[in-house]
């Protein structure tokens, strides 16, 4: 049985829960233990926010299972302040992040370093170069900077 909180929240982000022997699709989860567990240890406003993290940011939809729900949510713990300074620059880095290509990319790590753990760090890079101290500095070897002032 689904705890009624997560499919309400669920569908609030329009996010569908499938059998767990079928493989989602964008917008579907199978992770339902996870989610449950997210909301049993850290409530409601901090679930939202994983939800609101992934499924309210470009092309994150696909991210939806337990890594990336797991993944959200230790981010959301690690970059709290950031997120209670601006939560629009928080979002807006995630639509700006290809977290599918990261994921990819963690794959290669696996049997190696848990996955979560492989695509937090890929991923904190990110936020880290975006809000961390040095974020207003530019890095002439960086190619991610050069294309985000290309843009």
């Amino acid at each position: 049985m689904i705890d009624p909180r997560v499919k309400a929240i669920c569908d609030e982000y329009c996010i569908k829960i499938i059998d767990p022997r079928r493989y989602p699709e964008i917008g579907e989860t199978r992770a339902v233990a996870t989610m449950e567990r997210i909301l049993r240890n850290f409530g409601e406003d901090h679930f939202r926010l994983v939800m609101s993290t992934l499924a309210e940011t470009a092309n994150n939809k696909a991210l939806l299972d337990e890594y990336g729900l797991w993944m959200a949510s230790d981010l959301i713990h690690a970059c709290r302040a950031i997120i209670d300074k601006d939560a629009s620059a928080w979002l807006e880095l995630w639509d700006a992040i290809p977290l599918g290509q990261l994921q990819y990319i963690a794959q290669d790590l696996s049997g190696i370093t848990p996955q979560r753990h492989a695509l937090s760090g890929m991923v904190f890079e990110r936020i880290y170069r975006r809000f961390g101290p040095n974020a207003d500095q530019l890095d002439l070897l960086d190619d991610r900077r050069v294309l985000q002032q290309g843009e």
